[in-house]
């Protein structure tokens, strides 16, 4: 049924109240033919977010820079391809926030939209034993409405998440058989069933856990969905045992002797792999053959030599199976293949299967010893902290690193967790980092919940950096070729009055940096006198941001960029900001520098970036509302508000 029509006759109906007919409209539009099901529950974060605009702050006093802090002193162990020895590259600039992750989700998607390689998330498994608050109060088994407000939490939160996500980007998200059925649904329908890359089960609890029911537990889930067809997982490192198979050597690399036969394949799915092979008991080759499109087979034109033998690929039980390459690149590449005796002592053709730095493609069972929740997580955070318990049920770090490799092999990967907990994906991010000489970065949210924030997740990866004593009294040396900058999310009234726009363009700086990746104040290089209508940034290379905050002052600000040219002479296009009431960014005005910067009007650029994950903001109060429903408006208490994004409406889960 065409849903315009239908909403045009709930308008005409008689009989019903304004707001009944607005919730009749509501359900059209948001009905579904298949999918989960659950009954919104309001949110308080949600809540502030209909009045009001979030921003980020620094804690200033928070702020750990590298080059505060002493080199390492294993730097011959940080030493990676195409660096100068001793060198190391430039430290990332890691970023923590203290706040409700759908307010710190909101601001991201300002500064990192499309920009995100990795997200990995590990939320409350919603076990019922008070592992989760929604709106302040614990969520309890016996609480009706526990999967719907788990549902609707997450569903806020995944839809801006997949926002971040680079095209090319992947999604890991963990979690157990409590809300498993229900995650997989609801990332299906976000990211689509075709982007389900795989379903890692890790056995995290080798000791079991039990369970009322009579079964214990040992595992938990990795959802792992791409962004989009382009989505590829990363490769994991060959264990020890995987390396030692590979016992002969060329000039080119480290391989084993494998049957050429292709492993499950069969004739039928690729005819033209199945062709005859001429063999010796030291010679191979491709006969004189061609191919028949009618029949689709090989017809052979030549017959064989003394000695030589046809081999086809044939398994043990006569099954008609298919070569691995085709005949082209047998004939170019004769030194990787070779005829050998199977298993039968029967001559055979072997390739060499080489050891590529790419590492292995994961499988979907994680059973090392080393993703012992327990061994490797619990008694870490012990060895940082002391004997003291500051945090229950972290990961292990070496399950983290290997869903991070997984997530993105890029050395450069932006990396988000809005479920930080502890703090373990950063900390398993600078490993990678020291591992690999890698520059990966990662975004961190987390609420300050019993203090966690600061005194565990901030202290946990302050340790990690700095360095500290472990429970036995060794010195464990600080990774410090990292920066971490502590930022608090505050809000701005939404309300777009002139008082409100200046205010939210004052307080953007941090929002700007973040989103330019520019964190070096440099104003006073470029202008001596103290002022607060423009300011400089710069990311310590060629990058350069400026934000001018008086559009009164444009004409000065050309020169002061002019100047910057002049000084700095940045490669890059400068970023420029300007306070504008509107959407123009004063293009004229800037027009002697304009083919050297990138212009951009504030406050409108966030105002933009908001607008699509904002809840719906209450408006007027008006007496009648038949006039003014239009299709797609959500209602509440007689008052219009805008389409909302994030409004479910459906049957009790």
């Amino acid at each position: 049924m065409d849903k315009k029509s239908l909403i045009e006759k709930i308008k005409s109906l008689e009989g019903i109240n304004q707001d009944e007919r607005a919730y009749l409209i509501n359900l059209v539009n948001i009905k579904k033919k298949y999918g989960l099901v659950w009954e919104d529950k309001p949110e308080d974060a949600e809540e502030q977010l209909r009045n009001n605009l979030p921003v980020l702050r620094e804690v200033v006093k928070k702020r750990i820079l590298a080059k505060d802090l002493p080199k390492p002193e294993n730097t011959d162990k940080t030493l990676f391809d195409g660096q100068m020895a001793g060198e190391l590259p430039a430290p990332p600039n890691h970023i923590l926030i203290e706040g409700d992750n759908l307010h710190a989700l909101t601001a991201l998607t300002f500064t990192h939209e499309n920009k995100i390689d990795a997200i990995y998330l590990d939320p409350p498994y919603n076990t019922g034993a008070k592992d989760w608050r929604y709106n302040n109060d614990f969520v309890v088994k016996e609480d009706g409405f526990r999967h719907s407000k788990w549902v609707s939490m997450m569903y806020k939160r995944l839809l801006i998440a997949k926002r971040l996500l680079k095209y090319d980007g992947i999604i890991c998200i963990t979690i157990d058989d409590y809300e498993m059925p229900r995650l997989f649904m609801i990332m299906e329908e976000i990211f689509g069933e075709e982007n389900h890359l795989g379903t890692i089960v890790v056995r995290n609890n080798p000791s079991g856990r039990s369970t009322l029911k009579g079964v214990s537990i040992t595992h938990e889930y990795g959802l792992f969905f791409g962004n989009s067809e382009l989505s590829q997982v990363g490769r994991l490192d060959r264990t020890e045992k995987q390396i030692n198979r590979y016992d002969l050597a060329d000039k080119i690399s480290a391989f084993e002797w494998v049957n050429f036969r292709k492993h499950g394949g069969i004739k039928d799915e690729a005819p033209s792999m199945f062709y005859p092979i001429y063999v010796t008991d030291d010679s191979l080759r491709i006969p004189e053959i061609e191919w028949d499109s009618d029949k689709k087979e090989w017809i052979i034109l030549e017959d064989p030599r003394e000695n030589e033998k046809i081999v086809y690929p044939i398994d043990d039980q006569g099954r008609e199976r298919r070569w691995k390459w085709g005949i082209d690149r047998v004939k170019n590449n004769p030194n990787e293949l070779c005829v050998r005796n199977d298993r039968k002592n029967e001559l055979g053709v072997y390739m060499k299967a080489r050891m590529i730095n790419e590492g292995i493609l994961p499988l979907t069972w994680w059973d090392k010893k080393e993703y012992s929740a327990t061994a490797y997580g619990t008694n870490l955070i012990k060895e940082i902290f002391g004997e003291l318990q500051v945090f229950a049920y972290p990961k292990s770090i070496h399950a983290v690193k290997d869903s991070l490799k997984v997530l993105s092999n890029k050395k450069d990967a932006i990396i988000l967790d809005v479920f930080a907990g502890s703090g373990t994906t950063l900390h398993a991010t600078i490993q990678l980092n020291d591992e690999d000489g890698g520059q990966r970065q990662c975004i961190l949210v987390t609420n300050n919940e019993n203090n966690i924030c600061e005194e565990v997740t901030y202290e946990r990866n302050k340790k990690i950096i700095q360095g500290y004593s472990n429970t036995k009294g060794e010195k464990i040396l600080g990774l410090t070729n990292n920066n971490l900058r502590y930022y608090k999310s505050e809000f701005v009234p939404r309300d777009p009055s002139l008082k409100n726009k200046r205010l939210l363009t004052k307080l953007a700086a941090e929002l700007l940096s973040i989103k330019e990746n520019c964190y070096n104040d440099c104003t006073s290089e470029i202008i001596p006198e103290k002022q607060t209508w423009v300011k400089f940034f710069s990311d310590d290379a060629s990058h350069y941001l400026c934000t001018i905050y008086d559009d009164d002052k444009i004409e000065q600000s050309v020169e002061l960029i002019q100047k910057l040219l002049e000084l700095k002479r940045p490669q890059e296009p400068i970023k420029v900001y300007v306070f504008s009431n509107g959407q123009y960014p004063y293009t004229e005005e800037f027009e002697e520098v304009l083919p050297n910067i990138t212009l951009c009007a504030l406050p409108d650029a966030i105002y933009k970036a908001y607008q699509h994950v904002l809840p719906a903001k209450k408006r007027i109060q008006v007496p009648e509302l038949e006039e003014q429903i239009e299709e797609g408006l959500g209602q509440s208490d007689g008052e219009i508000v805008e389409n909302d994004l994030f409004n479910q409406e459906g049957s009790r889960l």
